[in-house]
């Protein structure tokens, strides 16, 4: 993890530059005007980042299909991410992989929206700075207020991690389905959107790695009845909690340990960057058990955890936090000091 405390700015000489506003382009880079059947595609060296609202089944695999088959054409790298029953519809449409065609399993990796950049980072990197289109529905119906709210962070955060990216990532939202408030924070998070076959600028835009307002709101209380640790020089007794836990709630061997990893990287975490201790919360509900860090150390790269660091540097603990936990929620300033919450699953589903 980064050290805390230091001004806003990002850290890793590997982060792309943050360029101009991205937009929407056709083959030849000129603005995008008018009717359009499919996303179009971005022809400069810079993102162009897309939400695509759809009402229908037919429409949503008619327009993404003719955008990937495009790319295709042209010898471009595809990557197509969905969830459920349109994943399956569309290979049958574009066929098997290949190697300029991919498939993402985003209702698992995406399940913590926070490991979605390294799979996308990794997929342009493979391809060395080639044009590329990606697909990508990180937000779809049945996700929990949490989910939504981490998507959409997610959402934002790609303007940054891929600025200077030669890709054009288009973001399906099922306008049927979602809650006005959703399709509202995509507006915001892209620079433009595709509705009944029509580019629109997103005058709601916030600009690069702004945040929807509402996503940066106080995480609700732990509840009254959560355990309490407060932690100034040992972990161990926040490690035996969460493993006391788990067995308790008859959790699988291998999640137990995970979450016993993530606890203790979040809690040594304290430790090394603050010059004070922390509190420790654990709760459980139905489905998942909940772990809480809060303290005064301030994270100040917002892709922190989001891109894996050299094996042989330091800075790894957020990174395997979200690669091991099913949601991770943050909170961070430097007036209010660190949350951060971890979410696991009881149950492998």
């Amino acid at each position: 993890m980064p050290v805390r405390g230091h001004p806003a700015a990002h850290t890793d000489p590997s982060h792309p530059a943050q360029g101009a506003r991205p937009g929407i382009q056709d083959r030849h880079g000129a603005p995008a005007s008018g009717a359009a059947s499919s996303p179009a595609a971005g022809g400069g060296e810079s993102l162009s980042h897309l939400a695509y609202f759809y009402d229908n089944e037919r429409d949503y695999l008619s327009s993404l299909s003719a955008f990937a088959l495009a790319g295709l054409r042209d010898a471009e790298p595809v990557f197509i991410a969905v969830p459920g029953r349109k994943a399956a519809l569309l290979r049958e449409r574009l066929g098997a992989e290949s190697h300029l065609l991919r498939y993402g399993a985003i209702a698992e990796t995406g399940r913590n929206p926070a490991r979605l950049i390294p799979e996308l980072r990794a997929f342009l990197e493979e391809r060395r700075g080639r044009p590329a289109r990606i697909v990508s529905e990180a937000i779809w119906p049945g996700r929990s207020a949490a989910e939504l709210c981490e998507a959409t962070r997610h959402e934002a955060l790609m303007n940054v991690a891929f600025a200077s990216a030669p890709a054009t990532i288009v973001c399906p939202y099922d306008a049927g389905a979602l809650a006005p408030s959703v399709l509202g924070g995509a507006e915001c998070t892209h620079p433009a959107f595709l509705r009944n076959g029509q580019i629109q600028s997103a005058v709601g835009y916030g600009g690069q790695g702004v945040v929807p307002a509402e996503c940066e709101n106080p995480l609700p209380a732990p509840p009254a009845d959560a355990q309490v640790l407060a932690y100034e020089t040992s972990l161990r007794p926040v490690r035996e909690l969460v493993a006391s836990q788990g067995a308790a709630l008859e959790m699988a061997d291998e999640r137990i340990t995970n979450m016993v990893i993530a606890a203790g990287e979040i809690t040594a975490n304290t430790l090394r960057h603050t010059a004070a201790g922390g509190t420790f919360w654990l709760w459980h509900t139905g489905e998942e058990i909940i772990c809480q860090v809060r303290d005064q150390g301030w994270i100040s790269d917002p892709l922190a955890g989001r891109w894996r660091r050299p094996p042989d540097g330091p800075g790894h603990g957020l990174w395997v936090v979200n690669q091991v936990c099913d949601l991770v929620e943050i909170r961070t300033s430097q007036a209010a000091g660190t949350i951060i919450r971890l979410h696991m699953r009881r149950e492998d589903s």
